[in-house]
């Protein structure tokens, strides 16, 4: 049996005391690489969450950035938001053990027992359909969640490992178990496509049939998620019909 704490071959490690930002040295130190390569800062001066938000990163709280070059589409590309929460989920449940309850929030989240405990940033480059590097950002509530007046209004909750567990694990240790499961799901990917990815993320997705909000940055759609699409959108059962999303903040 493989064991979870090795680091995968094959893939590269770059650890910082300090960065403005993971993806932001990823995207500098992208030209260069000739292997998927994990970016791990102990400090980050400017960490960002999607659509330009800031990321609160406390000490003892885990931010990296896996920088690759996949090959296919930047739709295709974009997948790998599903392979990264899977990832974490399968991390989290190793170093947490089996007293918590891990559910993922369409399109990025990690939830661990109801609070957001971890959110994902994929930011990408290239041109004419192809994908020179695909950063993605990960950010893990280890010791501290952000309390709930920092959040913007209607956010999810927060929550942390300590704070869920009492379980202390410095950040530097949580790097590998990482690494190692998403090695594990990228290979399905690259084996089998996105369909054994969707099935298991739909296996663990919060709030299945029940009502949520879906706000792009221009409409707001209410309605009963229903399923993700083959490409990972969002597929939302609303009064006016059935809706196909594929990019939007999601509220519960």
């Amino acid at each position: 049996m493989t064991d979870p704490f090795a680091w995968p071959e094959g893939v590269a490690r770059h650890a910082l005391a300090e960065v403005d930002s993971t993806n932001a040295e990823a995207a500098r130190m992208a030209p260069g690489l000739t292997q998927p390569t994990w970016i791990f800062a102990h400090r980050q001066t400017a960490a960002r969450g999607r659509r330009g938000r800031g990321w609160a990163a406390p000490d003892g709280n885990f931010g990296a950035t896996l920088v690759m070059r996949p090959s296919g589409t930047p739709q295709e590309a974009a997948q790998r938001s599903f392979v990264a929460a899977l990832a974490l989920a399968d991390a989290l449940a190793l170093v947490a053990g089996p007293g918590v309850t891990l559910r993922l929030k369409w399109p990025n989240d990690v939830l661990l027992n109801g609070g957001k405990v971890a959110g994902i940033l994929l930011e990408s480059a290239g041109q004419g359909g192809a994908v020179s590097h695909l950063a993605i950002g990960i950010g893990v509530n280890l010791a501290e969640a952000p309390p709930p007046e920092v959040l913007e209004p209607g956010a999810h909750p927060a929550a942390s490992l300590l704070g869920e567990t009492g379980l202390r694990i410095p950040p530097e240790e949580f790097l590998a178990p990482l690494a190692n499961a998403f090695d594990r799901w990228e290979r399905q990917l690259a084996t089998y496509g996105f369909a054994p990815i969707r099935t298991a993320w739909l296996d663990r997705a919060a709030r299945i049939g029940q009502p949520i909000t879906a706000r792009t940055g221009t409409e707001i759609f209410e309605g009963t998620f229903e399923t993700i699409a083959e490409d990972g959108a969002l597929v939302l059962a609303t009064p006016q019909g059935r809706r196909v999303i594929p990019a939007a903040d999601v509220y519960f």
